[in-house]
């Protein structure tokens, strides 16, 4: 078991080193847990939800290039990875400073473990479940697959979106749907406001 716990510890330091500079602590802070298709638009989002909140954003298509070469997406690489991950946001929330992680979180068991952090570290849990319209997300994935967004680090593809359609979960727990093929800047202005109250 501590063979195991090594790499993970490296692995979080890794993480947390690659955030850089980390928001004023607050006394409850939140945790954004943000779902979606590949394509939907949940990286943007999130770097607009940190423009207009401060929120730190763990992206996980940045982290698992950080933290492997050459990504296979493997089951056991995704392992490593999200045990990185939710140890980081454990320990970010523990510290005050509010977090949002960006993935795919298709299925309700990725998503309870981030549940039970939250509820663990007694921090707000707001869920966003991110989507877009078919044809959008088609176009927006043929345009990454001619790099046309240098800020998108997603190696996901029509075929893997089609592939995942058929995974998702519907969320159980009261949560904010978010259209980005439409104005989002409401369902910022409610995270905000969400965050700031007491």
């Amino acid at each position: 078991m501590a063979a195991d716990a090594d790499p993970t510890e490296e692995d979080v330091r890794t993480i947390l080193a690659a955030l850089g500079g980390l928001p004023r602590p607050r006394a409850r802070p939140t945790l954004v847990v943000v779902s979606g298709l590949p394509g939907t638009g949940k990286s943007r989002f999130c770097r607009d939800l940190r423009k207009r909140t401060g929120v730190v954003v763990l992206e996980s298509d940045a982290l698992r290039k950080l933290l492997f070469r050459r990504p296979t997406h493997s089951a056991r690489e995704s392992q490593r990875l999200f045990a990185a991950i939710h140890a980081a946001i454990e320990r970010l929330l523990a510290a005050g400073v509010a977090s949002a992680l960006d993935a795919t979180n298709l299925a309700e068991r990725h998503r309870e473990p981030l549940y039970e952090i939250a509820e663990k570290q007694g921090t707000k849990l707001l869920l966003v479940d991110v989507t877009a319209p078919p044809e959008v997300v088609r176009s927006r994935l043929a345009g990454r697959a001619q790099g046309a967004d240098r800020r998108d680090l997603s190696d996901a593809d029509a075929a893997v979106y089609e592939r995942m359609r058929r995974q998702v979960e519907e969320i159980p727990r009261e949560h904010l749907l978010v259209n980005t093929s439409k104005d989002t800047g409401p369902a910022l202005d409610a995270i905000s406001r969400e965050m700031e109250r007491p």
